[in-house]
């Protein structure tokens, strides 16, 4: 096997549940770092601004800097900054996520660009039917990624993947997913870190979205069991990580075995 030289590591379910730090995720890290390894956490977390998560997670413990952090908005801005220069953009997203959309003009009608986030109870029938009647009139979909659902310490969570489907469904049109799984924004993270995909790994804790985005993009998934998924998915039988470790603890001892 090829040596490892950059790690991406998701954080939902990988460094934390409900942020409370997954036992030896803050000794990984610090490991990681101290033997020199490309380091950029990926996340499909839609609710806060890149920099106020950042902060959250050092709150927490995890030495998580900003500028090795690529969030879905912070993915979703960057492709509409690129494809929709000037156009007026919906977004419908839990949090505050403004700073990540400096620049780009945020309207509650008439938009030419409608952007789906991570909106748990703000999807209400009004708003996907604002979202429906707005496609309907022209106006493209986007959406920060296609999640189903997440751990919390209460239990799981229905994301808001379900609800760009019905608006698919609803307006024949198919979605732009800006977020895991979609292959440019695992190559974005690798870009940052300056690491080939074959000299990469990507440690998640969702098997479609961490280990076969991931894997379509030519780096090895690594699957770890603290978070949504556990060991005995049937999501296993179509997408079959590199590795499954019962948590982020035991990556040093299998990055050691790479080499």
């Amino acid at each position: 096997m090829e040596p490892v030289h950059g790690v991406l590591l998701d954080i939902d379910g990988v460094l934390h549940v409900s942020m409370q730090p997954i036992k030896g995720a803050i000794e990984v890290l610090r490991w990681l770092e101290q033997h020199g390894y490309a380091t950029c956490f990926v996340t499909n977390t839609t609710t806060l601004a890149c920099a106020t998560l950042a902060q959250r997670l050092q709150g927490i413990g995890l030495p998580i800097a900003e500028e090795h952090l690529i969030t879905a908005p912070v993915a979703t801005a960057n492709y509409i900054r690129q494809h929709y220069p000037g156009k007026r953009c919906w977004v419908l997203t839990k949090g505050d996520t403004a700073a990540d959309f400096a620049g780009i003009e945020l309207v509650q009608s008439e938009a030419d660009v409608v952007v789906i986030g991570g909106a748990e109870e703000l999807l209400t029938y009004e708003a996907m039917n604002a979202a429906f009647r707005m496609l309907m009139n022209g106006a493209v979909l986007l959406a920060m990624h296609t999640n189903l659902y997440w751990r919390t310490s209460e239990g799981l969570r229905l994301d808001s993947g379900p609800f760009v489907r019905a608006l698919e469904v609803a307006t024949g049109k198919e979605a732009i997913v800006l977020g895991k799984p979609a292959r440019a924004f695992f190559e974005q993270a690798l870009l940052s870190i300056n690491v080939d995909a074959h000299e990469a790994i990507m440690v998640g804790d969702d098997i479609e979205n961490d280990i076969g985005g991931a894997q379509g993009t030519g780096l090895r998934g690594i699957l770890v069991c603290t978070g949504k998924h556990r060991a005995d998915s049937p999501l296993l039988k179509r997408v079959h990580p590199d590795a499954i470790l019962p948590s982020i603890a035991e990556l040093p001892r299998w990055i050691e075995e790479q080499e």
